[in-house]
This record gives C-alpha cells, structure tokens and sequence, in this order.
C-alpha cells in the first residue's frame, strides 16, 4: 500500500475505475479511504474535478478538457469567417447583419431554392460583424450525439465530446443549422436551445448555459411542410412546435440581374457574357415559375458557368459542361435558348428586354 503522501489522484481514479467503474457515489469515497489509509476529506479534494453533483462523481467530466486541450482535438479559438472580396449584398443581407451584429438572442429561418446564396449571406454577415460561426449540416442521419456530444474513446479511455451546439453555447457563437428541412424528429433535442435556455447534457449531469451573443440561424429549401413537388427529395415535415421558436423567416429570392451581374463580373466573368447569361437565366426562371419546365439555373450555377469560362475560354464548352446534369431534352432547350440570347434576336424579348410567355415556351420547345 502507498504511503499517504505518495496516494496521487491517478491511484484513486485507477482504483475507482477498476471496482465501480467511471460513474460512482460515496460508497467508492470511503473505499478509498479504506483501501489508501487516508482521511475522507482528502479523497474529496483529490477528486473535486470529477463531482458533477451531491454524492455523485463522473470520472469522465474533467478528461473532457485535457481531450480538448490536445493538439489534435483542440477547436479552433478563431471561428470567425473569412471576408469574400467578391460578396455583393442582396435580399435580407442586410436585416440579418443586424440581428447577428446585436449579439442578441433571436432565431431566425431562411428559406429558398437552392442555390441563391442562403449559407453564404449568413457566413457573410457573420464575417463583417466579426461574429464566430460554427455550422452543421444536417441530414436525416443527424441525432443528439450529432449535434449534443457524446462519448468517445481516446487513448484507451471513454472520454465526453461537446458536439457543435455545446461548442457554440459555451463561445457564445452563431450557430448555423444549415439544411434543417433534412431533419428527423431527433432534431427536436434542440427545443430549450430554441428558447434560449440553455443545455442539460443529461450523460455526464451538466447545464450548459447560452454564452452572451448566442444565437442560432437555420436554412432550408422548404418552409418545414416538406416538398409536395419532389424537387427536394428528403426534405421533411418539421414539427410544429419546433417551427415556432423561430420568431422570423426570411424569404431568400434569386438576386435581381443588377446584383446577378456583379456576382460574376466579381469572379472575373466577361461583362457581355455575365449579361448574357443572367438574361438566359431569368428567362429560364420564369418559364420554371410559370410551370413550363421543370429545372431551373440558380446563381451558384451561373457563378460555376463563369468560372468555368475563365478556365477554358470557350462559352459553349462551359455551359454544356454546367448544364450536362439535365436530361438531354433540356439541356438542348437551354443550349438553343442560350444561342438565341447570344445572338442578341430581336424575336426573344420584349421592349423590356423579358421574354413573354408565348416567346420563351416557343424557345424552350423548339
């Protein structure tokens, strides 16, 4: 038996371990009193990092920090992102700079079709206001131990692990749920994160308490009623209840042709050309909206049409290349449609320089 003075911390936590396991009450306290020859009142100041409540002690609570303070699982202290130089504002930009520049608690949904620089305004806004962000994307996959943390094993040891709604509680950090109409029913572990309340992590007895500047953003291509068209294959009905901690949508439109223009002129497109395809672009959306087909070009794919451009300097060549993913049918339609805008005919527009109706059905079907 070691003498008292030689009993360290890592003697009691081996023999605790060993015959009570990592979860233990007072009973392993005065075994150890027992087994080490030393006073009840030393145990205790031995193990005081490891108490997660009256009579209870958790082994794993404070190998939660050494696991963090290692190299390789530290989580990095500057989670601020990086300014985009090419960023040109648009829609609720500005309103959502506001609410995460106030640092104040308030949820906010933003909902869109795909494409239209949902993830990326809220990146933006954080990236201006200075403001840190961790994001997660959900699918229907993701659970609490996604989102909340769980146990892990490190070194031979099962040790906790925040998840990253813990990490943004703790930093006070925007946290961005992108995706969340992908979600199951195990998204609702998040209800008291949804009203500001704060965490119990129920697996190792700790209340986790919402940092000042805490807030949560979540984006979506439906509005949490699921998609009743099947372009959004995977998207789910959310809970009710769950829609309703969120006190404001945004309504995210594709930008206007003004700000369509400056988007890829930004990323080094052709002025004739960045004009050229956003005026194929909108044609090709109001058909979309007005029933007439089924796919539509979204800013980002008009961004990879540029940059595709800037790559091999052949027009043609960079939309076939964007566009090869819809069927032959459409792809051809576009293609002809794109020629056409190209040409600069006088047949395609209208004095407003939009397509009518009749015009544009007459292109696409052609």
């Amino acid at each position: 038996m070691p003498k008292k003075s030689e009993v360290s911390t890592a003697d009691l936590k081996r023999f605790i371990k060993r015959k009570y396991g990592n979860e233990f009450g007072n009973d392993a306290i005065r075994a150890c009193v027992t087994k080490f020859n030393i006073t009840q009142p030393t145990v205790f100041k031995r193990l005081s990092d490891y108490k997660v409540g009256r009579g209870k002690w958790n082994l794993t609570v404070a190998d939660l920090e050494k696991v963090f303070e290692a190299p390789s699982a530290k989580v990095d202290a500057n989670l601020v992102p990086s300014k985009d130089p090419n960023f040109v504002p648009f829609g609720a930009y500005n309103d959502l700079k506001k609410i995460i520049a106030s640092k104040s608690y308030y949820p906010v949904f933003i909902t869109g079709l795909s494409g239209n620089g949902k993830t990326v305004s809220v990146e933006q806004a954080c990236a201006n206001t200075k403001r840190d962000l961790i994001r997660v994307n959900i699918t229907i996959e993701t659970d609490e131990d996604d989102l909340i943390g769980g146990f892990r094993l490190v070194n031979g040891d099962t040790v906790w692990h925040n998840g990253p709604v813990v990490e943004a509680l703790e930093k006070g950090a925007v946290l961005l749920l992108d995706e969340i109409d992908l979600a199951s029913n195990k998204i609702l572990c998040l209800q008291s994160v949804l009203e500001g309340k704060g965490l119990f992590l129920k697996k190792i007895g700790r209340y986790v308490r919402p940092a000042p500047g805490f807030t949560v953003v979540a984006t979506a291509n439906t509005k949490g009623k699921g998609s009743e068209d099947g372009r959004f294959i995977g998207t789910n009905v959310l809970n009710e209840a769950f829609l309703e901690r969120f006190p404001v949508t945004f309504e995210q439109a594709y930008p206007s042709a003004v700000t369509e223009n400056k988007i890829l002129i930004n990323v080094g497109c052709d002025k004739e050309f960045a004009e050229n395809l956003v005026k194929w672009a909108g044609a090709i959306r109001k058909t979309f909206y007005d029933g007439g087909v089924d796919e539509i070009i979204t800013t980002r794919r008009l961004v990879h049409i540029a940059q595709a451009f800037n790559i091999f300097g052949d027009k043609l060549k960079a939309l076939t290349n964007c566009i090869n993913r819809f069927d032959e049918d459409t792809k051809q339609s576009f293609l002809d449609l794109y020629t056409k805008v190209d040409a600069g005919e006088e047949t395609v527009y209208n004095d407003d320089g939009q397509m009518t109706d009749e015009q544009l059905l007459a292109s696409l079907d052609e």
